[in-house]
Parts: C-alpha cells; sequence; structure tokens
C-alpha cells in the first residue's frame, strides 16, 4: 500500500489513487503482507492514518468500504493483496454567519487585522465548532473585506494557533495582502514569539529542538516526531525564568509552523507544556482548560509598504496569575 496522507479539511492535495466520483472521494488501496489477517476496520485506521476507526466503521455501516467488489463487516479479516476501495463523501460546506463577538483588534488597515486571540477561542468553523469562532468575528467586524483564498470557512485566515493559545494572529481583507504574507511563511521569514510556562527546570540557558513532525502513528488526533512521514520542524527556546525545580517559564522562536510545533517539541525534550494534557501530563494540577502558551510577537513585512510591522501581546491574566503563582511556591 501506499503511504496515504489525507487530511479533508486542510489540504488541496491528493494521492494519485484518490479520484472524485458523484461527489465522493474514492480511495483504492492492496493489503500488504503486514495487515493480513487482522479486522479491516484496524487495519483501514493504521493505513490510512488520517481516518479514525470511528470514521471507517460509519463508512463502512454506509457500505461505502467495498472489498473484492463486496460490501463487509467491520469484523471482517482482510487478506493479503486483497482490493479495497473506500468511497468517503466529500464534507458538507458549513454556512458561516458573521456574529458579533468580542476581538481584541491591536492594528487595522485596509490590508491587514492583527487580533490578540483570547484562550477557548477557535480560529475557523470545522466539525463541532460552526459558531463562535474568529472567522464568524472577523466576518461581522470586516464585512465582505476577507481575502477568499482560503474558501469561504477560511476567509483571511493565512495562520493559525490553537483553540487555547493565546495571542497575536494576522487576518488579510484582501487576496494580493494574503499571497504576500503567505509567501513570507512559506520560506519562514516571519518572527513568531511564544511565551511558556513547562514542567521542570533548565540547566542550560537556551536551545534548539529539531525533528520533522507528522500525524501520530497511531493516534490521528495527535502530531509527533515522525521521521518517516513529518515535515522539517524546528524551534528555538529560551529560558525566561525556572521557577524551582518542577518549572520554567520560557520563549519558543518558531523557525517552522508546524501543527502544534512548540507543543511537541518541548514535550520531546521532557519539558512539556503546563495544562497540555495531550502531550503532558493526563492530569493539569492548575486547571488551566488547555496548555499555558501565548503568541508574544509577530513581525513580517507589510504587504503593501514593505516595511517590517512587528505586532506584540500582553501576556494574559491567567499566565500571569500562574507565574506569581509559581514563583511563591
Amino acid at each position: 500500500m501506499k503511504d496515504h496522507s489525507i487530511e479533508f479539511s486542510d489540504s488541496d492535495e491528493m494521492d494519485d489513487d484518490i479520484e472524485f466520483c458523484d461527489n465522493h472521494k474514492i480511495i483504492e488501496c492492496i493489503v500488504e503482507e503486514q495487515y493480513h489477517s487482522i479486522r479491516i476496520d484496524k487495519y483501514l485506521s493504521q493505513a490510512l492514518g488520517d481516518l479514525s476507526r470511528n470514521h471507517i466503521q460509519k463508512l463502512i455501516k454506509e457500505d461505502r468500504v467495498i472489498l473484492e467488489g463486496k460490501p463487509v463487516k467491520s469484523n471482517f479479516k482482510v487478506k493479503s493483496g486483497e482490493r479495497v476501495i473506500i468511497y468517503v463523501p466529500e464534507p458538507k460546506e458549513l454556512q458561516i454567519v458573521p456574529q458579533d463577538l468580542p476581538i481584541d483588534i491591536l492594528y487595522e488597515d485596509k490590508d491587514i487585522i492583527i487580533v490578540n486571540k483570547h484562550k477557548g477561542m477557535v480560529v475557523h468553523p470545522a466539525a463541532g465548532h460552526s459558531s463562535g469562532t474568529l472567522v464568524n468575528a472577523l466576518l461581522y467586524h470586516c464585512k465582505d473585506e476577507l481575502s477568499g483564498i482560503n474558501g469561504v470557512i477560511r476567509p483571511g485566515i493565512v495562520h493559525r494557533i490553537d483553540r487555547d493559545t493565546t495571542g497575536v494572529m494576522v487576518a488579510c481583507k484582501n487576496d494580493k495582502a494574503h499571497q504576500f504574507i503567505a509567501d513570507q511563511l512559506k520560506v519562514h521569514s516571519i518572527t513568531r514569539r511564544y511565551q511558556a510556562i513547562v514542567y521542570n527546570s533548565f540547566k542550560e540557558g537556551s536551545g534548539r529542538v529539531e525533528g520533522p513532525i507528522g500525524r501520530h502513528p497511531k493516534d490521528r488526533k495527535k502530531m509527533a516526531i515522525n521521521h518517516k512521514n513529518g515535515k522539517d520542524a524546528a524551534t528555538n527556546y529560551k529560558v525566561l525564568e525556572n521557577l524551582g525545580n518542577k518549572y520554567a517559564h520560557v520563549e519558543c522562536s518558531l523557525e517552522t509552523g508546524r501543527t502544534h510545533q512548540i507543543r511537541v517539541h518541548m514535550a520531546s525534550i521532557h519539558h512539556p507544556l503546563v495544562g497540555d494534557t495531550v502531550y503532558g501530563p493526563s492530569k493539569d494540577p492548575f486547571h488551566l482548560e488547555g496548555q499555558a502558551l501565548h503568541a508574544g510577537v509577530l513581525g513580517f513585512i507589510h504587504p503593501t509598504t514593505k516595511k517590517y510591522v512587528e505586532f506584540r501581546a500582553d501576556l494574559p491574566d491567567y499566565f500571569t496569575e500562574l507565574l506569581s503563582k509559581l514563583r511563591h511556591r
């Protein structure tokens, strides 16, 4: 089997053996020897890492998984050499409604709008989050003045930060500005500095973490250092303050911008972010409702003036309060 990397919501690139037919994607594969005699739902979830086992079981119930010309049940055990075809329906396009939501605007002109995203706000609509997102708020505030390069679900959005990460983001009001900033992202020339509170103190004052980041091989909801299928990633960090032996306050500068990059890289060197129950301890002693991570500085060449501009967002209250608490432990 070919190594499939399928992200239906985030990518326009498709494998050569995925075709379009009647609003479906058709995935065709041949069972390899290593998957011989395992359940078909387990086989497909492992072989096609971007389709969850629950999603595959749903497709099987709808007779959308065909093995050797016939629908199968989830507990059917595959044999090496067998041909499997999966018909995956195209996701339904969401109707995005402008909403009068509070957003912290740091700067705005005819090309760009800079916001300080608050904790808990999703950047753009997706399954389970059709409203209450930053995009809903931007549509209300900017009316029709948002770039269309990323389609109706992500108008104006050039880059994202996680739902529970706070701080500086840029959105673009026209396609020219969008492309200009996207080109800077592509060559990693944009300044992005984050502050984080992590577990465990440091002996050194700074460092660099390198490691390709891709989907976790066993858990599609997570990212991981993945040398086989990951994309190159590098994070520089500087220790701002050791907070006793158990915690530290650090600044992380991104050379690249992969999904969950800081969270994965810091966890890989035994300094997971406080509050991050995905890549760190499963129980958060401070009940933060998400990782202690703040996008403090964003800098780039302005699309019209062609001059370097830099924007900063102050640390949120929960972050400064946690710092104070840890200093006095």
